[in-house]
């Protein structure tokens, strides 16, 4: 019988301390120029990959609001990440650009990171994420109107 008592008490504690070290961020999108389509985020952990397609280690995809936008990323392990995002207008699941590489979307990046002929470095875009819920803001950039 003892068994019966002590195992869930054992199964929740061992969930508790499991979701102690967890970090939930949450992200606010602004300066957006429309309230059509989605806005993607991704996070990236790795230097090297940021801010790649095939680097992220979390994306995810909220419906755009004119007012701005809310993502949220659950259970990611404390430390030091870079986000990028951008509002895809037209909701192709495309960063789409004209010749030369120009941006017709909006995009972003973490700690205001900004563009400067190519995409921030990661150290640039880097934020500290702590134990428990952390926010952090992405204004989008328009190049093109």
């Amino acid at each position: 019988m003892r068994f019966h008592i002590y195992f869930p008490a054992f199964i929740l504690s061992s969930c508790a301390a499991f979701g102690a070290n967890a970090a939930d961020l949450w992200i606010d999108v602004s300066e957006m120029r429309s309230g059509r389509g989605d806005v993607h985020v991704a996070v990236y952990a790795d230097p090297k990959t940021f801010p790649s397609s095939k680097g992220m280690i979390a994306d995810v995809i909220v419906p755009a609001r004119e007012k701005g936008t809310e993502a949220v990323f659950t259970g990611l392990a404390p430390g030091t990440y870079a986000l990028a995002a951008y509002h895809d207008e037209n909701g192709d699941h495309e960063f789409n650009q004209i010749f030369w590489g120009l941006p017709i979307e909006g995009f972003g990046f973490s700690n205001g990171a900004k563009v400067f002929f190519g995409p921030p470095d990661f150290e640039e875009a880097a934020v500290n994420v702590g134990e428990g819920v952390s926010r952090i803001g992405i204004a989008m950039d328009y190049w093109l109107q």
